[in-house]
């Protein structure tokens, strides 16, 4: 039997574009085994799921940072039979009410709730995060749904309005049982493969690949309970992130 070893039309593509040929094989080196990849939200589903569950209910929905910037937004459209706002820093294409985010609640009436509120590339440049989720908390229903998508990795963008980078973990203390949510789904999603410059000091670091980068994280919660006198310096530790010591030899 004659093996043949050479096949001009495996070869040449691979010659053409051999990255995209190696990373099939060499891109799941770059993923954690720990870092979940969200069932309902990840990065090319969350519109999908949302905007079907606030039709088939007839949500009342508010998006945080609307305004078109990178792209026309499918929201309004997709979300026609239900009420929708859109609220942004600045006015524009889909923006209805504008304000700081980080007061929120006093741009609406609190005794009109929304069922849904979300957020899509906009956290990381909130200067105050934190304040943000206490102000959607106030304007969300009891039973209704949050989802914020932000990112975990990402290139320097829209300076000096870049602050954070979140993981999912981080979004989940934003919305933790402390200020009465519940976590429906979370994780991280779009993997990136790096690596460290030439140019870095100190030098053992110089082209050594970085692993469990990932451009987006995503976390979808339920508001579970009313909680009026919420404050960050009275939030418990133990409570908001749990199972993350490290543990002791005896």
């Amino acid at each position: 039997m004659k093996i043949k070893l050479f096949n001009k039309n495996k070869i040449i593509p691979i010659l053409l574009k051999p990255s995209a040929y190696l990373s099939q094989y060499f891109d799941f080196w770059f993923l954690r085994k720990d870092v979940p990849t969200p069932e309902l939200v990840q990065h090319t589903q969350w519109e999908n799921y949302l905007f079907d569950l606030a039709k088939k209910n007839n949500w009342r929905v508010l998006e945080v940072g609307s305004r078109e910037v990178t792209g026309k937004s499918r929201a309004r459209e997709e979300l026609s039979d239900c009420e929708y706002i859109g609220f942004d820093y600045y006015p524009g294409e889909n923006v209805d009410v504008v304000g700081d985010a980080h007061k929120l609640s006093t741009y609406f009436d609190e005794d009109n709730k929304f069922d849904l509120i979300f957020s899509s590339a906009c956290f990381e440049h909130f200067a105050m995060p934190w304040l943000v989720s206490q102000e959607i908390s106030k304007l969300l229903k009891v039973g209704g749904m949050v989802f914020v998508e932000t990112h975990f990795s990402n290139s320097s963008h829209e300076r000096p309005w870049n602050f954070f980078q979140f993981s999912d973990m981080g979004l989940r203390v934003l919305f933790s049982k402390s200020m009465g949510f519940e976590c429906l789904d979370s994780g991280m999603s779009t993997p990136i493969v790096g690596r460290f410059s030439k140019n870095v000091l100190p030098k053992q670091l110089k082209f050594r690949p970085v692993k469990g980068l990932y451009c987006h994280s995503e976390y979808l919660g339920r508001k579970v309970e009313d909680v009026p006198d919420f404050s960050w310096g009275n939030v418990d530790l133990d409570e908001i992130v749990s199972n993350t010591k490290y543990p002791f030899k005896v």
